[in-house]
């Protein structure tokens, strides 16, 4: 099994896919331990002194004013881990949650937050004992951070709340630590506060999201080079020297990606045959500049994430030397920031699910265009194989277009939005775990509608009797008819075939189908 070592210095996107899909197995570098009990002298330095430093001995939120004696410290970081445990809704998927729990336990592995070398070693344990805290739909704001999807996540620390077990039963947390050898945590000055105040939920979705919509956006090159092949339309407008002067990037390799596939077509080329036309419509002509755009949009979107990876998400945070009214031992202090705000991840999300929504639009377009007998330019109305008598692929668009339009409304951002908190002393927040959690939505959808477009394009293809697709072309055809998404012929039921394909793009099948042909893909 794979392990992963986590240090001072952040994380890396693969690495929180390894361990929110692939079980990874987690461990703590030694410079890790060491940096988790130097921080702790210097919060323990502080807890020893009358002054109220906040959040080790001071309240929450609008209760910080009050100065917490020694011997309700303890009480109060359970506290504030039970109240803050407010959830509602649907439980939030397995890999969410693994990827929040792991994100948190990259910051408290910096030695920044102040928690005990012992709580690190338990949250690494109860990730590797493949025990998930039951986390709900509702309870962030996005500002300070996840805090109710974390507080759950502390809960089981505790050895509190309810959580899944590896074998994919919930049970209450204490007895699945017990199971697994795994002593509850009792909570010490700060801790509590620092299990909860980061942006690790909304983090874990973006880093998974990017993952998902660069298959997505590969596999949708391919889907657009089918459609413009089976729509008979000219490869001329790929040509690289006319992305070239206009240089964004992503343009340029998803023009790259459809010339791959088309390479060796015998059905391109033929737009000034019976019926000549000048240029093909914009959703065939355009689909590098959309996706291209896209593909920028998420270049972006990963910057943000990796500089979020490399954070240490806390407040307050302990930091070495300098002089502050909390000062600890060794010149150490702890300070209060405002870094937990969830601005720079949410604002991306939203951006993702623009461009999204986007991608399934245009895909949705050449689709309907593929079905359209007035516009397909010679292929039958539908596709259908008796049309009048079969109604072919017409619901199927009708899918399609139910699932964008629900993408469009997916694509109006949650960060744009605000609702003051905590008797207004949180009174802007980023609402980052909605971006997220409709993100997520979204890319179920373009899945969904890219497989649409992939069955009608390659149903397309082959109607086009007497012409010889590209080989790439050819390779997918076979793949997808050998994962049971079958060709032309009679109306059948209709559902089996579209959930075949979707299974197949999901995969990432489709991009493995070609590339024994045209070479990695961007």
């Amino acid at each position: 099994m794979h392990t992963v070592v986590v240090g001072t210095s952040g994380t890396t996107a693969e690495d929180v896919i390894a361990v929110a899909r692939g079980n990874a197995r987690i461990e703590l570098s030694e410079g890790a331990l060491a940096a988790l009990a130097a921080a702790r002298e210097i919060v323990e330095a502080l807890a020893a002194k009358p002054d109220p430093v906040y959040g080790v001995s001071t309240g929450f939120g609008a209760l910080a004013t009050r100065h917490i004696s020694p011997d309700l410290r303890a009480q109060l970081q359970r506290n504030i881990v039970r109240s803050h445990a407010a959830g509602m809704g649907p439980r939030v998927e397995r890999e969410v949650v693994r990827a929040l729990m792991f994100l948190r336990l990259k910051t408290v592995a910096s030695g920044h937050t102040g928690v005990r070398p012992h709580v690190a070693q338990t949250m690494a344990d109860i990730l590797n004992a493949g025990i998930t805290p039951v986390v709900h739909e509702y309870g962030s704001l996005g500002c300070s951070g996840d805090l109710a999807p974390l507080s759950h996540c502390a809960l089981t620390l505790m050895g509190e709340g309810d959580a899944e077990g590896p074998d994919g039963v919930v049970r209450p947390a204490g007895e699945l630590l017990a199971a697994h050898g795994i002593e509850p945590v009792e909570l010490r000055e700060k801790e509590g506060l620092a299990l909860l105040n980061g942006t690790d939920g909304m983090l874990g979705m973006l880093v998974m999201a990017l993952a998902d919509l660069h298959r997505l956006y590969t596999s949708a090159d391919i889907t657009a080079a089918l459609s413009l092949e089976a729509l008979l339309g000219t490869d001329r407008v790929l040509a690289p020297e006319l992305h070239a002067i206009r240089p964004h990037p992503g343009q340029g390799a998803s023009a790259d990606n459809m010339l791959r596939v088309l390479a060796g077509s015998g059905l391109t080329g033929h737009h000034q045959d019976d019926a000549p036309r000048v240029q093909d419509a914009y959703s065939v002509r355009c689909a590098p500049q959309v996706a291209g755009a896209g593909r920028d949009t998420l270049a972006h979107a990963r910057l943000v994430a990796d500089r979020e990876l490399a954070s240490a998400v806390d407040n307050p945070v302990v930091l070495p030397g300098g002089t502050s009214q909390a000062e600890g031992s060794g010149g150490g202090r702890v300070e209060s920031n405002g870094n937990f705000h969830g601005a720079p991840v949410a604002y991306v999300l939203d951006f993702l699910a623009i461009v999204a929504a986007d991608l399934g639009s245009i895909a949705e377009r050449r689709t309907d265009r593929l079905l359209d007998k007035n516009r397909s330019h010679g292929l039958p109305a539908f596709l259908a194989d008796d049309a009048g008598v079969d109604s072919g692929l017409m619901i199927a668009q009708y899918t399609q277009a139910a699932l964008v339009s629900e993408m469009k409304r997916l694509a109006v951002p949650a960060s744009a939005d605000s609702i003051p908190s905590s008797a207004m002393q949180e009174d802007h927040v980023s609402m980052g775990w909605s971006a997220a959690r409709k993100l997520r939505t979204s890319i179920d959808n373009l899945t969904r509608i890219v497989a649409v477009e992939l069955y009608a394009a390659t149903r397309a293809v082959e109607l086009r009797t007497g012409l010889t697709p590209s080989p790439a072309t050819q390779a997918v055809i076979k793949a997808v008819r050998a994962a049971g998404v079958e060709g032309p012929g009679p109306d059948r039921f209709l559902a089996p075939d579209l959930a075949a394909a979707d299974a197949f793009v999901r995969a990432g099948k489709l991009v493995e189908a070609v590339e024994p042909v045209t070479g990695p893909l961007a």
